[in-house]
């Protein structure tokens, strides 16, 4: 049988490396992002182009975006010559991003109308683990839907999840994000007030990391509030955005977090003092000089 065209929109370092993965494993590719040297590197295996998102979508069984923001997924959806334009009855498109659960759902029913399927697939793991096919999958949608694509996204990960209905991928990819970066927020600064205290930072790790507070985000932080190595790998910039679409989702769904609200504060605060390209543990610096 043979395997479905794979439109592939953003070819940063986590999709350049599942374009790869899947280039590799005999997928038909046509890509488009903005970095010609990427779209460049996904032609030198063999891929095709597209000049525009229709273009692409006229071309491809599913579709796949790797993007930035829900607003990016909007605009390439819904442009004039974007994905809603040509997407083919019978076709699948993948949001393998992080984005807000009410856009999903939006763009679902949207598509839907087409004759055309989604499924939100926010990611889990490194870019390393995306060029080797072994990411997590944190699958949502249409069951029916879901079977379709399975075996493509089984080729992508390891671990590959059904959450239920659309929309649910995403929602669980901001909970576990919302939980993670509150944790790193919460460690940055009990280093950070030992410092101030005149508390050894080694000290406190080590009593700490004996309790159960002991997790791999400490370790992170420790990582960086003690030896000095940023090793996260995850951008205080995508961490205030994920924090901002939470606190987005709870309002959504009419309730409020005010332990959100506080670490995304923090964060925005970090981002606004230049921070927002260093690792999330890496706040500990903002919190250091903090003064009331």
């Amino acid at each position: 049988m043979s395997k479905p065209v794979i439109g592939f929109i953003g070819l940063g370092l986590m999709g350049g490396n599942m374009a790869e993965n899947l280039q590799n494993k005999g997928y038909e590719l046509i890509v488009m992002d903005l970095n010609k040297d990427a779209v460049a590197a996904c032609v030198s295996r063999g891929a095709k182009t597209a000049s525009t998102a229709k273009e692409l979508a006229q071309g491809a069984d599913i579709i796949m975006f790797c993007l930035t923001t829900s607003a990016v997924v909007e605009k390439i959806v819904y442009a004039e010559d974007g994905i809603l334009a040509g997407i083919k009855e019978g076709a699948v498109l993948i949001d393998f991003g992080t984005s807000i659960p009410s856009s999903t759902k939006k763009i679902g029913a949207d598509l839907a109308a087409k004759g055309a399927g989604m499924i939100d697939a926010p990611l889990g793991r490194t870019p390393a683990h995306a060029k080797d096919g072994l990411l997590n999958i944190m699958a949502a949608g249409d069951i029916e839907t879901f079977n379709k694509v399975k075996p493509v996204l089984e080729d992508q990960g390891e671990n590959v999840f059904h959450l239920g209905e659309l929309g649910a991928g995403h929602t669980t990819k901001l909970i576990n994000n919302f939980m993670g970066m509150t944790t790193v927020c919460a460690m940055s600064q009990a280093f950070a007030v030992a410092d101030k205290a005149g508390v050894d930072r080694q000290q406190l790790f080590d009593i700490m990391s004996t309790g159960p507070s002991s997790s791999p985000f400490m370790q992170f932080c420790k990582n960086y509030a003690v030896d000095n190595v940023s090793d996260l790998g995850f951008s205080i910039a995508n961490a205030n955005k994920d924090l901002g679409y939470f606190l987005q989702m709870v309002s959504d769904l009419g309730t409020e977090s005010k332990i959100a609200e506080g670490s995304s504060a923090n964060l925005q605060a970090a981002f606004d003092a230049g921070m927002g390209q260093g690792n999330v543990p890496e706040i500990f610096d903002y919190f250091k000089t903090l003064e009331k």
